[in-house]
């Protein structure tokens, strides 16, 4: 039977954009049409499952859709970092309150008294007193003698069902694993060499591990903007100099909230939000946004709530999981945080936000430029804002100042071109004609009226530098009524 296709004007489109995890239910070009019609913005590769042949057939159908849906759907690759989980445990495991269990390094098949965990340096590591977190924190235990240098004596604080490679959580304990483990490096590679847009690196613990992802980035000669993941206390620490670092910020809840204090990651969301808003840095809020639809084909109120809230702090894009990548309803779960997006848009004030430029920055002439040009959109309730950028930094400027109209960018930088589908209601096209102003003005609109995104009449702000040649930093503002 033939697929049926979907034009560009039947796609479902919010300012806060929306990431789906691909797995095995959402692999298929078919599914991934069907995600993107319904408003998927981003498609994450989460390195953690699957195979780099299963990847690069998720990435394939991504590029053939953008050609087909006239659409530039990003790609973020997840690097899974240095998770410390359990070995295998032996079925019908169950842990008894105040019990002992010994944690070693030696491979072997768990039980109610014994388990292996896969970091050789644990023994070293940890502290007497120190506490752990196993299965997201439905199991606590407490160190309480070291052994040798490969085990330790922990006594159950709050037991329960335990099975094969839960998650191994050290709140406050300063581990020396390095951010890279051999199989990122792998991963990296394997990313860069197919111009995956953006690289998430997880347990993230200060700017000097964003840093040296970036080295390697550039000695592998690629383009991918790094997303650093808030998950470990070390992050909060040193928040600061990661926004500063990062090309963009993901707080990833669910670590972070079995790392920290649970009741303390709602304010710490709203905070790492506002800091990035304050640094034109985009943040995506993921985790557990709608677990219950994994299963179920509608989220709960709740959910409902916390996709809601995520919109109203600010964020640029929440994030489906296992919802859209093992879930039984992948699509409904796209469709369902479309509608709460849209809802929230349209029934609160999301906009206007950020800091006024600071005539201290080096960047301040540009940066005032794209501020001026959102409180003029506002003032003459202008249609759209439309710029030109080479760096993306225009993008993610204007785009920090949260304006209610719509933000059309147009860039000839083919590395730029899906980067950008992640940025808050930023909607991008290819451009590289530089004549004139005059003309690339003209041509711009012709692009956007030939797509129905604006009509005779519109009042629309552009940005520009001029001369528009010269493709240097913005320097320009322009307004004008589409004719």
């Amino acid at each position: 039977m033939e697929t049926q296709k979907i034009s560009y004007k039947d796609i479902s489109y919010n300012k806060t954009k929306i990431i789906g995890t691909i797995g095995p239910v959402s692999s298929s070009k078919d599914m991934l049409r069907k995600m993107i019609a319904a408003g998927l913005d981003v498609v994450r590769i989460n390195f953690s499952h699957g195979t780099h042949e299963q990847h690069l057939e998720v990435a394939n159908n991504v590029k053939e859709l953008n050609k087909e849906l006239q659409r530039s759907i990003s790609i973020l690759g997840d690097l899974q970092g240095p998770k410390l989980r359990i070995g295998k445990v032996a079925e019908g495991t169950v842990l008894e309150d105040n019990s002992e269990l010994i944690v070693t390094t030696e491979e072997c098949i768990g039980n109610a008294s014994k388990i292996y965990v896969n970091y050789p340096e644990l023994p070293t590591d940890i502290h007497i007193g120190d506490s752990v977190l196993i299965d997201d924190g439905n199991i606590h235990i407490t160190v309480t003698e070291k052994i040798d240098k490969k085990s330790f004596k922990t006594v159950v604080k709050y037991g329960g069902k335990l099975s094969s490679n839960k998650g191994f959580n050290l709140p406050n304990t300063d581990i020396s694993l390095p951010s890279l483990t051999e199989k990122d490096i792998i991963d990296l590679e394997f990313a860069v060499a197919n111009n995956f847009d953006w690289i998430g690196l997880s347990f993230v613990r200060s700017g000097e591990d964003v840093s040296d992802l970036k080295q390697r980035i550039a000695k592998l000669n690629g383009t991918g903007r790094v997303i650093a993941k808030i998950e470990k206390p070390q992050a909060i620490t040193h928040i600061k100099s990661i926004v500063k670092q990062s090309d963009a910020i993901m707080v990833a809840r669910g670590d972070l909230g079995v790392e920290m204090p649970l009741e303390q990651v709602p304010m710490l969301q709203k905070k790492i939000v506002d800091r990035c808003l304050n640094f034109s840095k985009p943040v995506i809020i993921a985790t557990q946004m709608m677990e219950s639809m994994i299963s179920s084909p509608r989220p709960t109120r709740a959910e409902a709530s916390d996709v809601a809230n995520a919109v109203m702090d600010g964020a640029d894009a929440v994030m489906l999981s296992a919802e859209s990548s093992v879930g039984k309803y992948p699509i409904e779960a796209v469709q369902a945080v479309q509608r709460i997006v849209k809802s929230t848009e349209d029934g609160w004030d999301i906009y206007f936000k950020g800091k006024k430029p600071s005539k201290s920055s080096p960047t301040f002439l540009s940066d005032q430029i794209c501020y001026s040009a959102v409180q003029i959109s506002e003032q003459i309730s202008a249609k759209a804002i439309i710029s030109l950028t080479q760096s993306g930094y225009t993008a993610f400027k204007i785009a920090s100042y949260r304006p209610k109209c719509d933000v059309f960018i147009f860039t000839s930088n083919k590395y730029i071109f899906r980067l950008l589908n992640l940025v808050w209601n930023v909607r991008v096209f290819y451009y590289d004609k530089m004549e004139s102003t005059d003309q690339t003005v003209k041509d711009v609109l012709d692009i956007l009226k030939s797509h129905d995104m604006v009509k005779v009449g519109d009042l629309v702000v552009h940005t520009a530098s001029m001369p528009i040649m010269s493709k240097s930093r913005t320097n320009a503002l322009k307004i004008s009524r589409v004719d």
